[in-house]
């Protein structure tokens, strides 16, 4: 890096590319480079249309969203400077003309790649298509821009998991990525899905294995290009800029408590003791920004492709089992809108525990649920939420049950190469932070932001929760209660302790056995 090189000079008149600018990380991206340097370029984003909507109506749609807030209310003409691109990652050049494949190469100097499927039970072939192929897309177009001076690629902390230690170091790829991606063109989706199995080996899902593939795309591009690879641990919401707990989406830890204090979640495979390896995502753009700056300005090539492991589990320890207490008491304390039952759900990591579990308060409850909607004339709904909460816990439970280590040197040493203002403008130590604080804050971004509940409404909310919290221990007792008269129907012991009003019971010990007073000896 050049002497006295600072990230704002750095970006200052730059115009960027961006793939997977509409994602939770892409719209922080934009958010903040705008918002920290005034004299940007432009901002590229490639979007597609999706739902019935025009690429440029989404571009309006996310402008409107609370994250473009301050930038809203503080630096509006920013906003004027992102630029909608019309284009697909699952298409040769992002299906974009010539022409504008042209215009961005004069223009583009910075391109940050963070589009992918975060689907981690999604097939093979989708995963692959986007994730790996996809990569191979964006390179092809990074390689048309004459004045690229960094291609930044946005992989995960998780590709590894064959491995106790995931330094920052590529390592070598389960099967040739060309391979691959021939096999996922030619064969069918039966075909794929049986040999998904034997291909994925020590990946527990299609997303690790098409990212892992992805890393040795661009380890092979490193050659003729300048790339560098940043490996979020798990991405949750803002801790600080540009407010405290924005989140867009149910994905990850901030789903698993909202759907626990929702009472739909009440058990799931977790081993409380182990650390939990995340970072806000905020701090997560901000060591993308800085290390884009890093590697860009570096005097000498690295002799192998510069990674960045992501995380701020390292800085500021706190175990799953903490996370899960300090949300339980919060959740009872502020609790969210209209649960399905009274929030109680445990970990744990007895498997035969969880599927009893699950069946009692996962199942049985959506059944009978389902049943009273059928009887009601109404659409059935609570199966069908199941399920598909089963399917998120079979995949997020994998990394909750194993330690994981990611050493971050480089990670580490970016906070220390900013000046004093900037350490404070692209923060990522979070050695003192209160830990407590910032969940409390997720709790509340995943309470107004993707559930759209009202804070305000907090006192009606109490005396509902107080109601199921009665209802249950009302169902806990006759269930138990349900259970021991079983238990008395042919456990003798039992039957003896609740025969209330019958004929007095004698133990004899010399035939060594129970009688009734009147029976005959």
């Amino acid at each position: 890096m050049e002497a006295n090189m600072s990230v704002r000079d750095f970006y200052r008149g730059r115009n960027i590319l961006l793939t997977g600018g509409s994602g939770f990380m892409g719209k922080v991206l934009i958010e903040k480079l705008l918002y920290s340097i005034p004299d940007l370029g432009n901002i590229y984003v490639l979007m597609r249309p999706k739902r019935g909507k025009s690429f440029t109506q989404r571009l309006e749609d996310m402008q409107r969203l609370p994250l473009f807030d301050r930038l809203r209310q503080e630096r509006p003409a920013a906003l004027k400077k992102i630029k909608a691109l019309q284009g697909d990652v699952l298409f040769e050049n992002f299906s974009l003309s010539e022409k504008d494949i042209e215009e961005l190469s004069k223009e583009i100097s910075v391109f940050f790649h963070f589009a992918a499927t975060l689907k981690l039970e999604a097939p093979l072939k989708d995963n692959v298509n986007m994730n790996t192929s996809g990569t191979v897309r964006a390179l092809n177009v990074a390689r048309r821009l004459k004045n690229l001076a960094i291609f930044v690629h946005l992989s995960t902390a998780f590709c590894y998991p064959d491995y106790e230690s995931l330094g920052e170091r590529i390592h070598a790829p389960p099967a040739n990525p060309e391979d691959i991606m021939r096999i996922i063109e030619w064969m069918d989706d039966k075909q794929l899905k049986a040999l998904t199995p034997s291909l994925l080996g020590a990946h527990p899902n299609c997303y690790t294995y098409s990212k892992r593939l992805a890393e040795n795309v661009i380890e092979k591009a490193y050659d003729e290009l300048p790339v560098a690879i940043a490996r979020p641990s798990i991405v949750c919401p803002t801790v600080l800029e540009p407010m405290s707990g924005w989140v867009d989406s149910l994905n990850g830890p901030v789903g698993l408590m909202l759907g626990a204090g929702k009472g739909v979640i009440r058990t799931m495979l977790c081993d409380g003791s182990l650390n939990a390896q995340v970072i806000p995502v905020d701090t997560a753009i901000n060591a993308l920004i800085v290390m884009g700056m890093v590697e860009a300005t570096k005097k000498e090539k690295s002799p192998t492709v510069p990674v960045y492991n992501l995380n701020n589990g390292h800085q500021n320890p706190m175990t799953w089992g903490r996370v899960l207490q300090i949300g339980k008491v919060y959740g009872r304390k502020y609790p969210l809108e209209w649960p399905l039952w009274y929030p109680n759900g445990d970990i744990t990591t007895n498997r035969i525990l969880h599927e009893i579990y699950r069946l009692l308060f996962h199942l049985l409850p959506a059944y009978f649920i389902d049943l009273l909607m059928l009887i009601l004339g109404q659409k059935r709904f609570m199966v069908r939420i199941q399920d598909r909460i089963s399917q998120g816990l079979d995949v997020l439970q994998y990394f909750t049950m194993r330690p994981w280590t990611f050493p971050c040197p480089n990670y580490d040493s970016l906070q220390t190469i900013l000046n004093d203002e900037e350490k404070i403008i692209y923060n990522m130590d979070h050695r003192t932070s209160n830990r407590e604080e910032y969940l409390r804050a997720c709790i509340e971004g995943g309470r107004i932001y993707c559930l759209k509940e009202d804070p305000n409404k907090i006192g009606r909310n109490r005396a509902y929760h107080n109601f199921l919290f009665t209802l249950d221990c009302i169902v806990k007792f006759f269930f138990w209660m349900l259970i021991f008269s079983y238990l008395a129907s042919w456990f003798e012991p039992v039957k003896v302790m609740f025969s209330y009003g019958g004929p007095v019971v004698k133990y004899l010990p010399i035939l060594g056995k129970t009688v009734f007073e009147d029976d005959q000896i």
